[in-house]
């Protein structure tokens, strides 16, 4: 089917999202079509306000608005745990469980040779380097039970073992092959719960 040039551009656009194929664009296109004027304009604008706005955390590496993320500025927050997680929805997931109160470090990744991901690659010198100090007690690695994400947590252990923290991993009840973002909050609870300590 031939779609006058406009229509096209913008289904070639949904497409650049991750499982959007030629049908689900097609059917966001005619979706956008139904919207009012202002309905788009707004979607416009929070796209862009998005890309203007959203930063990393100077800290952590986790989104925010500022350079310092809400939740490395909250004074309540336990200065003596950080939570090392892939990416940002990790991070939502374990907010939105209630059940976590210290800080996080955000790697932006996983270790993985087949994809040209080193450990240079990712957010880990700064762990090391700024983020342990002497209110630090324990380190949970909390990365998706994978070949990538079992790679990173023993190069983590291995850089961890002589700085005097404790280092604990999620509980291994987890799925082989899980990823954090899709676990219920009672598993993910029960998993930090379970925590095991490996140094």
């Amino acid at each position: 089917m031939v779609y006058p040039k406009d229509f096209s551009d913008l289904i070639e656009s949904f497409k650049l999202l991750p499982g959007v194929g030629d049908k689900s664009a097609e059917r966001f296109v005619y979706c956008v079509d139904e919207m009012s004027d202002e309905e788009v304009e707004n979607f416009s604008e929070n796209l862009k306000k998005f890309k203007k706005n959203i930063r990393r955390c100077e800290i952590c590496g986790h989104y925010s608005s500022n350079d310092i993320c809400d939740v490395c500025a909250d004074k309540t927050r336990d200065l003596s745990t950080i939570c090392v997680v892939e990416d940002s929805k990790s991070v939502f997931k374990f907010e939105t469980s209630g059940n976590y109160k210290g800080l996080y470090h955000v790697l932006g990744g996983l270790i993985s040779p087949i994809d040209d991901i080193n450990p240079d690659d990712l957010n880990i010198n700064n762990l090391i380097s700024k983020r342990l100090n002497d209110n630090v007690k324990e380190i949970i690695i909390a990365l998706t039970p994978s070949i990538e994400g079992e790679t990173t947590s023993l190069y983590l252990q291995k850089l961890l073992e002589n700085k005097n923290v404790k280092v604990s991993r999620l509980s291994y009840g987890l799925p082989i092959g899980s990823d954090i973002e899709y676990l219920d909050p009672i598993t993910l609870i029960k998993a930090i719960d379970d925590r095991k300590f490996i140094s």
